[in-house]
């Protein structure tokens, strides 16, 4: 599978992606969760947006949750070495090229602009994340014009026919680094190009501007988008300390909570300014003080931490202990090792994407020798099978074995802080409280 034939069906292709999505979706998020699937209709020629906060995460958000065979764009200096660039288009990659590529590079890109327009007529389904390039805040920068260009050129090269809709997409990650975090993809209403024929040919440049407009604010429609600067780090924890609890939520997602709340924010800084910097400054207040005492915000919320619930799970933690240490075979080769890597790696964004790639590519290593492990040592080859198929379940066991404890934990660390009545735990809970109550108040209406 090369450049010239990127759009068409590959078994080896397929097999990969089912393989890969399966650990995406099932071993290293704890949940995905999929909203609008019903907006996509696949016999129409679509294009992807999402936006662009984690890396190559974001790619395999849109990736695993959509059947069929995507093509992505990406910047074409990774595409220099010949057998990179040979990985690269059998995972259905097309490069594109910018000015500081070289200003000669830049023919390369009629070669690419014919080849999208092959991937929209079969009707793969093409991905541009329009912001370019990835930042770690839960906000839409501005967009590019490529992707606006694309959707036109194209329609425009086959005499208007193909009605090209642009599909933007909102992603959330309930933390962009951690393993077994909750991930959210929302699919949005599609954009129509055909509505701004009559301007393109008019204008093409206020026809560009317009659709990235308008696609703008359809991506901050379906996403987490805080614009504030000044108070990002405030909002960002309050979603936490408010919403937290609600990560797991399917019915009513997280990531609606979290737009509800900023809007009501948003909303506030214009109506009581005084309370809207009250808000914030708790809010980080708050982040600091758990920092310090080392506690989370659920055992904030708890009001008592009852000494019999906290033994009955102490003795659940010592019972199960055994199971602990043989799921931690999994875990020790699937998530451990592929820390020792991300050390090396600088930007935070990039942490996720390489414990993912690492972590499957040990997969394929390390799964086929357990199987046979476990073949050669048990005599009935149902209870070697029986037995791999044990570690996967018992290494997901004991990921939750260690969240559990240290909850537990900590609720004996909070029910000292309050039989020694620490000044400081009592300035928290207080902060807290008020926090919670200043912000049910704006989400009711009583502020």
């Amino acid at each position: 599978m090369g450049k010239e034939n990127i759009e068409k069906y590959s078994a080896r292709y397929a097999l990969l992606k089912y393989t890969a999505g399966f650990w995406h979706n099932n071993v290293f998020y704890r949940k995905v969760i999929v909203l609008g699937r019903e907006n996509i209709n696949p016999d129409d020629h679509l294009i992807f947006a999402p936006n662009h906060q984690n890396a190559l995460m974001d790619a395999l958000a849109v990736l695993f949750t959509q059947k069929g065979h995507l093509i992505f764009l990406a910047r074409a200096d990774i595409f220099r070495k010949k057998t990179i660039a040979s990985i690269l288009y059998f995972l259905k990659i097309l490069p594109v090229y910018r000015m500081r590529d070289g200003f000669s590079s830049l023919k390369g890109n009629d070669e690419i602009f014919a080849k999208t327009i092959d991937v929209l007529k079969n009707k793969n389904g093409l991905v541009i994340l329009p912001e370019g390039d990835h930042a770690g805040f839960r906000r839409l920068r501005q967009l590019k014009k490529g992707i606006c260009r694309v959707a036109f050129q194209s329609d425009e090269a086959t005499g208007f026919t193909l009605k090209i809709k642009i599909i933007p997409v909102g992603i959330e990650f309930s933390n962009y680094t951690r393993y077994r975090q909750v991930l959210t993809v929302v699919y949005g209403k599609p954009i129509e190009v055909s509505e701004f024929f009559g301007l393109y040919k008019e204008s093409p440049e206020r026809a560009l501007n317009e659709l990235r407009a308008r696609l703008s604010e359809k991506m901050k429609g379906i996403m987490v988008h805080i614009d504030s600067q000044d108070d990002y780090e405030a909002i960002d924890e309050l979603r936490s300390m408010i919403n937290g609890r609600f990560s797991d939520d399917i019915k009513n997602p997280k990531l609606f909570r979290d737009r509800i709340l900023i809007n009501k924010l948003n909303q506030l800084k214009s109506t009581d300014p005084s309370v809207y910097e009250r808000i914030c400054t708790l809010s980080l207040q708050v982040k600091k003080k758990a920092k310090d005492l080392n506690t989370d915000y659920r055992l904030l919320e708890k009001k008592k931490h009852p000494l019999g619930w906290l033994i009955a799970g102490m003795v659940g933690i010592f019972v199960t202990f055994p199971l602990f240490i043989y799921g931690n075979i999994f875990n020790l080769t699937f998530l451990e090792i592929p820390n020792l890597q991300i050390r090396k790696i600088k930007d935070p964004q990039f942490h996720s994407s390489m414990r993912y790639a690492i972590s499957l590519v040990l997969a394929f290593i390390f799964l086929p020798v357990y199987l046979i492990l476990s073949l050669f040592i048990f005599s009935s080859w149902w209870l070697g099978i029986l037995i791999f198929l044990t570690l996967p379940l018992s290494g997901l066991f004991a990921w939750n074995y260690y969240i559990q404890f240290r909850r537990i934990v900590g609720g004996f660390r909070v029910r000292n802080l309050i039989r020694n009545k620490d000044k400081e735990f009592d300035i928290l809970r207080k902060n807290h409280n008020e926090l919670v109550k200043l912000v049910s108040g704006i989400q009711n209406g009583e502020i």
